[in-house]
């Protein structure tokens, strides 16, 4: 599941709005609200049965025991339960292949999720939820902290983030694309060296994430498009984590927008070539712009 992404465009100014919580935000202690902490019986095991309920799409924001909130666009929240009778299914990447299954403590704080509940008495109890690997990775390390830098985050950076807490209104300080043949996702030289230089770039701006949308011309289907979208994100992502040492709790959470937001007219050879890409922008959020 990629967060939703729109591109507003007014003359030559970008204007990005994201809508839910970022991988950045999701390291944070967020308060509980008073329905998380309130005391509810451990679901059943079985939820054979059960009435159908609502399926909820959106981030998890706070964790009790059995109990999750899930925070929904427009600040909706919803308390729902998980206990043995919940499966956590798990999509394999930007590829979307291997699938596998995780337990109930796989749910964790930053983590996006699309769930399918049951209702029991007055209470929402998951009966699957749906996650993508790479957001559960994700996640997981920011939560936990991993060898790529997490245990050494400052105490600025921390400051940063309680800063940055719910606020979706950025500065774009400059944008760097990368181009891909027709069909692949993999980085050429010059698209690897570009990425570094961005990187580079970046970290000489104070309070300053990364954000990574991967495009695709109009050659094939929606559906295949979409994946490749994805992958060529993914694959960015990783190149700037892995090669060029960004930090991830840095960097929002990527996604694919296949044919959308074209550069260029897609009639013509050069104008695919154009669409064939990966935008890497450097944001800063209007809240701690020059601070």
């Amino acid at each position: 599941m990629t967060m939703m992404i729109r591109t507003l465009l007014s003359g030559s100014a970008t204007a990005v709005a994201l809508v839910g919580a970022s991988p950045l935000l999701a390291q944070e202690d967020v308060p509980v609200s008073p329905t998380v902490t309130a005391e509810i019986a451990a679901p059943p095991a079985d939820l054979a049965g059960l009435e159908p309920g609502p399926e909820i799409e959106g981030t998890i924001t706070a964790r009790r025991g059995e109990r999750v909130q899930i925070t929904s666009p427009g600040d909706v929240r919803t308390l729902i339960l998980v206990g043995e009778g919940t499966v956590v299914r798990a999509r394999g990447g930007f590829l979307g292949l291997d699938r596998r299954s995780f337990d109930a403590d796989s749910l964790v704080n930053g983590l996006p999720v699309m769930v399918e509940t049951v209702r029991w008495g007055d209470a929402l109890v998951a009966r699957r939820v749906n996650v993508r690997n790479t957001d559960l990775r994700t996640a997981t390390m920011i939560r936990d902290g991993t060898a790529q830098g997490f245990a050494e985050q400052t105490a600025a950076t921390e400051a940063l983030r309680s800063r940055v807490a719910n606020i979706d209104q950025y500065n774009i300080r400059g944008t760097t694309n990368v181009y891909f043949d027709t069909g692949r996702y993999q980085l050429t030289p010059q698209a690897q060296a570009e990425l570094c230089n961005a990187a580079v770039q970046a970290q000489g701006i104070d309070n300053a994430l990364l954000l990574v949308v991967g495009y695709t011309d109009e050659v094939g289907s929606e559906e295949f498009n979409q994946e490749l979208s994805e992958k060529r994100a993914g694959r960015v992502v990783n190149h700037l984590q892995q090669r060029c040492r960004w930090a991830p709790y840095r960097m929002l959470t990527p996604t694919g927008m296949s044919e959308s937001d074209p550069a260029a007219d897609n009639s013509t050879p050069e104008g695919r070539a154009q669409n064939r890409r990966v935008s890497v922008s450097i944001l800063v959020s209007k809240a701690v712009d020059g601070m």
